[in-house]
């Protein structure tokens, strides 16, 4: 055993030491304790003999506990209390009532349906932490397979082996402009209205799946689309159009709160549809922190 876990002491020493500081008196220690009180005394004058340090003065009247023993007390009660907690503590994490999860999601995730799991499942199990990240599907992807997240809500490409998936929503893409563009007081547009329009995406090997779709509805149309910037996070183009530096595609669900710089128009026609699944690894099964995540998310 290495040598910083090597004690001159037994745990019982303490237990028994806080008994008799707590009683300030041998016998009824004992008797709270079910032990001989010359077995308790023995096994104080044991822990002062291993401490180098008197813990207790026995008076006619029973016991003072000393300079010694209150620092004694004062920084072995959180370790006999955490102790204690131990098995309370694991039927709990077993029960899925404590514990921690990492999620990881995308811009889109948490414009639709992420803040309603968030706020339900802290409702549930305010007792489990969340730690949560945005991160791209690419990056997503790996940390789903090598155990590094608990689940992650993402934008499928093809089936990805060992992992499990729920589609959670899909959903086609109209086009963000600044509210100074030409086209911005039409109702509807059509891609091909918006070949001369420069339009800010992200890069694509983030998220090939979508970028794919959105190069083959400009194809569909006869156009070739004029990227002016790429960025991520995609949240981070509506700041690139308010600028008017381009156009971007956005979701009906991601754009209900805008700032007035920027229009939403839904599309006619060809349009990259969106797709969001939540996926976790699969196997093993789910730890009960992660079951209960999963099935607040309807997974």
């Amino acid at each position: 055993m290495p040598r910083e876990y090597q004690f001159p002491f037994e745990l019982r020493h303490l237990v028994y030491f806080r008994e008799v500081a707590r009683q300030l008196h041998f016998r009824k220690a004992a008797e709270t304790l079910a032990i001989a009180q010359p077995a308790l005394s023995r096994a104080i004058a044991q822990l002062e003999t291993a401490l180098d340090a008197d813990l207790l003065n026995r008076t006619r009247r029973g016991v003072e506990v000393t300079a010694a023993g209150r620092l004694l007390l004062e920084q072995s009660e959180p370790l006999l209390r955490g102790l204690a907690a131990i098995p309370a503590d694991l039927q709990a994490l077993a029960g899925g009532q404590t514990g921690r999860v990492r999620v990881a999601f995308t811009g889109l995730a948490m414009a639709t349906v992420l803040p309603r799991i968030l706020r339900e499942f802290h409702q549930r199990h305010p007792g489990i932490r969340l730690e949560l990240t945005e991160s791209p599907t690419s990056v997503q992807l790996v940390a789903l397979q090598s155990g590094e997240l608990g689940c992650g809500f993402f934008h499928p490409d093809a089936p990805t082996p060992g992992l499990r998936t729920r589609v959670l929503l899909r959903e086609r893409n109209g086009v963000l402009l600044p509210a100074t563009h030409a086209l911005a007081r039409r109702a509807k547009l059509r891609l091909r209205e918006l070949a001369a329009t420069p339009f800010v995406l992200f890069p694509r090997a983030h998220n090939p799946g979508f970028y794919d779709r959105i190069l083959a509805a400009f194809a569909a149309v006869g156009v070739t689309p004029r990227i002016a910037e790429e960025i991520w996070p995609r949240a981070n183009g509506i700041g690139l159009v308010r600028a008017g530096l381009g156009a971007t595609f956005m979701t009906p669900s991601e754009a209900q709160h805008l700032p007035p710089e920027v229009t939403f128009r839904p599309l006619s026609g060809p349009a990259p549809e969106s797709r969001l699944v939540l996926g976790w690894r699969q196997p093993p099964e789910p730890e009960p922190p992660l079951a209960a995540f999963l099935a607040v998310a309807g997974a």
